[in-house]
């Protein structure tokens, strides 16, 4: 019997997922006929990405209107769910801001703060908050987004690919305190994926990283997908990428910066 079928089926929340990778999460659920919850800041854009969730076989899509910013960004997406009596069954920490250029005289501080606090603090917040649920059924699955930076050092994304570092560090560890209670942590680890990201990081057009080939965010979502569901510890995405975050693992991170350089 499917979820379709069954009066409580399991319930799925993405955060950022009115956009990009986690539009596309939402939808990976929405097709395994979950109810998805998607968290974003923009209400426009919730509403368009739950009319287009609700077409690719969800039981049930929710938009909830959060900002993750600030020092409870986390325990507000908490709320939300007891206020509305929400049970989370698979937990997507995809929710990402960054800011681009040099950290010195070119960034502005206010976006590389956000960036910290949607990256990293509403991550722990929430995993702090949602998680003890998950241990006492015995069972749950949670994605963090991370990214291939996160063993390459990135110049003009100073702050960001250290956000992505501590969140791979942090998921490979919560993991290994998870084993045994039924609920696994898998680090989706992107590399440069489409999405508004660079517009809203202020990332220079004319920039290496704004012309670089980027991966279909659909292909990077199922394979997180398919990661998350099988209980992996990780996941690199697109599957070619693998290589690349090898070879980074191997070379010393003097190295490793100034390949992943964001000019």
């Amino acid at each position: 019997m499917t979820d379709l079928q069954t009066p409580n089926p399991k319930t799925a929340l993405v955060t950022g997922g009115s956009s990009g990778i986690g539009l596309e999460l939402a939808r990976c659920f929405a097709k395994a006929h979950r109810r998805v919850i998607i968290v974003g800041k923009d209400e426009a854009k919730l509403a368009r990405a739950a009319d287009d969730l609700r077409g690719s076989g969800a039981h049930e899509v929710i938009a909830w209107s959060i900002d993750l910013a600030g020092e409870d960004g986390g325990a507000r997406l908490f709320a939300r769910a007891q206020e509305h009596g929400e049970a989370i069954d698979y937990l997507a920490l995809n929710a990402g801001s960054g800011a681009w250029g040099k950290f010195i005289g070119e960034t502005d501080w206010k976006l590389e703060l956000e960036g910290i606090q949607v990256n990293n603090i509403s991550v722990v917040q929430a995993a702090k908050l949602f998680i003890p649920a998950m241990v006492q059924r015995g069972e749950g699955r949670v994605l963090i987004t991370s990214s291939v930076v996160a063993l390459g050092p990135s110049a003009k994304l100073a702050v960001y690919s250290a956000t992505k570092a501590f969140l791979y560090a942090f998921a490979e560890a919560l993991r290994e305190e998870l084993l045994g209670t039924g609920v696994s942590v898998t680090a989706l680890m992107p590399d440069l994926t489409q999405s508004d990201f660079f517009a809203r990081a202020k990332v220079d057009p004319d920039s290496i990283t704004a012309k670089e080939p980027k991966a279909d965010p659909a292909h990077v979502a199922e394979i997180g997908y398919e990661a998350m569901m099988k209980g992996r510890d990780h996941v690199v995405a697109p599957h070619l990428s693998a290589a690349k975050m090898a070879a980074a693992s191997l070379l010393p991170t003097w190295l490793t910066t100034k390949f992943a350089r964001a000019e």
